[in-house]
């Protein structure tokens, strides 16, 4: 049985002409690039050239940047000449020689399609990315949803062991969070991040900390159920062993402590942010349509 071959990757005619220069920047030869457009003569390439250079004039680009040592250029009279001398070219600049081609000739034409492509999947790239951001985003406010309904079931169970008053069921969630973040209780967790003493530590949780910390209510919220806990001792020992269990298991998994895990921006202003986004784009539409 034959072992198959690596599958090289194809590269362009064109990408095949790029060179590096000594600092490690990427350039084409005009020379070069003349040859491969299908120009007779380069002295016939230079008035593309000179196109090419307008071109990135009217879009605001500097020439020196895209078209380098033009420095071999002599006026005699009305006219510019060069000596021969070659440019270096960047990416841009090739883009720029190939739109002012001569389209009649097929490697001009082979070119332009190439740029086409290249602009689309570039296209692609982007939209693939902000589609990426949105899903994460998503996910995070789905998660900040869920554990804001997981922790109202956590508190009827608790209140079934006994913890009814305000202070003792915040002195039992900080079991669970001593048990997750190293012994730090809520306090000692806005203070190491920075947070105001009245924000909601979880708000400012990113996806991978929302889900720990949904893992260690739902998993208290279950113990607690299944053992018929109805002491306020034993259910705040639980919370804390839930929650030490999942630091164990993230430390394992991902080699990263609760506690260092980045806060992100506040999940309600972010939220906010984004509804006045929308609105003010309904806005437009409403009064572009009326």
């Amino acid at each position: 049985m034959k072992a198959n071959k690596p599958q090289r990757k194809s590269i362009s005619i064109f990408e095949k002409l790029r060179k590096t220069d000594k600092t490690g920047h990427e350039y084409w030869s005009a020379k070069d690039l003349a040859r491969l457009l299908g120009y007779s003569s380069y002295s016939s390439f230079i008035e593309v050239l000179d196109k090419a250079k307008a071109s990135c004039i009217n879009t605001g680009q500097e020439t020196a940047v895209h078209f380098k040592d033009f420095s071999a250029i002599r006026s005699v009279g009305n006219d510019l000449q060069r000596n021969g001398g070659d440019v270096k070219l960047s990416r841009y600049g090739c883009y720029l020689i190939i739109q002012n081609s001569d389209p009649a000739l097929k490697p001009v034409a082979l070119g332009q399609a190439y740029f086409a492509i290249q602009a689309r999947l570039q296209e692609l790239s982007q939209q693939q990315k902000s589609k990426n951001f949105r899903i994460v985003k998503e996910r995070r406010y789905f998660l900040r949803k869920e554990l804001a309904k997981k922790n109202l079931q956590l508190a009827g169970v608790a209140r079934k062991a006994g913890i009814v008053k305000p202070a003792d069921y915040a002195f039992f969630q900080n079991h669970g969070y001593r048990g997750l973040y190293g012994g730090l209780d809520v306090k000692a967790i806005r203070e190491i991040r920075g947070l105001d003493p009245d924000e909601n530590i979880l708000d400012r949780m990113d996806n991978i900390e929302l889900a720990a910390n949904l893992f260690r209510v739902t998993q208290t919220t279950e113990k607690l159920n299944n053992d018929n806990v109805d002491d306020l001792v034993e259910a705040n020992s639980i919370h804390f062993a839930v929650g030490l269990k999942t630091r164990k298991a993230i430390e394992e998994t991902i080699g990263i402590l609760p506690e260092d895990f980045p806060f992100a921006d506040n999940i309600k202003l972010t939220k906010s942010k984004e509804k006045k986004m929308k609105t003010r784009k309904s806005s437009k539409i409403k009064l572009f349509y009326n």
